[in-house]
């Protein structure tokens, strides 16, 4: 994908990308609006995949996801390898497209396995990976390190949206005033929602690795609850899913109009 002869299959398949994880991060704030008022589902990616093979359609839409995903993860990882686009140059945001590449890439994986009806919660596959990490030399250390990045991830996406350092990928799209605006505002609320989540998915990894304790690194589903779970935590647990439902809006925005 370079430049000239590979850059529009870079915007098609970053466009392919963004749009399903926008609508995978509604589905995920809807559920997690469930749960905050009382509901035992579990919150990730892959629970949202299991209720829409429910669905009428639902193998097709699946079958689209996982598609997405892969489409999402492929523009990340090049951006890992070749440099990020627009101003986020240098080896930080290589390394956060590098994580957030293998991320979707297993959550490619994931929707896979749904598709042909072989998969396993995602939690208990989360919790076998981190058993496998912590039984191998350095793994301990290994699984630390992992949560230090994804904690930087999460911290940098709520410093970006709360400066809306986002709409720097904006600055060559053709948008109205208006359209600008509202772009500004759901990106500022989005993006600092899920970098929240992030860094308390990041935090329970270092504590797994602390403690040694696999079931600590409970995911997305785990970070999220784990807020039900604090004094007042079903209103804040709503906040926070009412963020993800932004988010994931913003993020059809961001198909729709970011500069790749």
């Amino acid at each position: 994908m370079n430049k000239n002869g590979g850059g529009k299959l870079e915007v098609v398949v970053a466009r392919i990308g963004l749009t399903a994880r926008g609508i995978v991060y509604i589905l995920i704030g809807f559920l997690a609006y469930l749960v905050a008022t009382g509901s035992r589902a579990e919150i990730d990616q892959g629970s949202v995949l299991d209720q829409l093979l429910l669905r009428p359609g639902g193998r097709l839409m699946v079958g689209l996801v996982a598609i997405g995903f892969a489409c999402y993860a492929l523009w990340r990882l090049f951006e890992a390898g070749f440099g990020v686009t627009g101003e986020k140059k240098g080896v930080r945001f290589r390394l956060i497209s590098l994580v957030r590449g293998l991320i979707y890439a297993s959550l490619t994986l994931t929707a896979i396995s749904i598709f042909t009806g072989s998969r396993q919660r995602q939690s208990t596959q989360q919790r076998g990976y981190v058993i496998d990490v912590l039984s191998k030399p350095g793994g301990r250390a290994a699984l630390g390190l992992l949560g230090i990045i994804v904690v930087a991830v999460g911290l940098t996406g709520l410093s970006d949206g709360l400066n809306t350092k986002f709409m720097h990928s904006f600055q060559g799209a053709k948008l109205s005033a208006v359209t600008r605006i509202w772009i500004c505002r759901l990106g500022r609320i989005g993006i600092s929602a899920r970098g929240f989540v992030f860094a308390i998915v990041g935090v329970l990894l270092i504590y797994a690795a602390w403690t040694r304790n696999a079931t600590k690194a409970t995911g997305l589903d785990g970070a999220l609850k784990s807020l039900r779970n604090q004094p007042f935590g079903g209103p804040l647990l709503g906040l926070v899913a009412s963020g993800l439902v932004i988010f994931g809006i913003y993020g059809l925005a961001e198909a729709r109009y970011r500069q790749i």
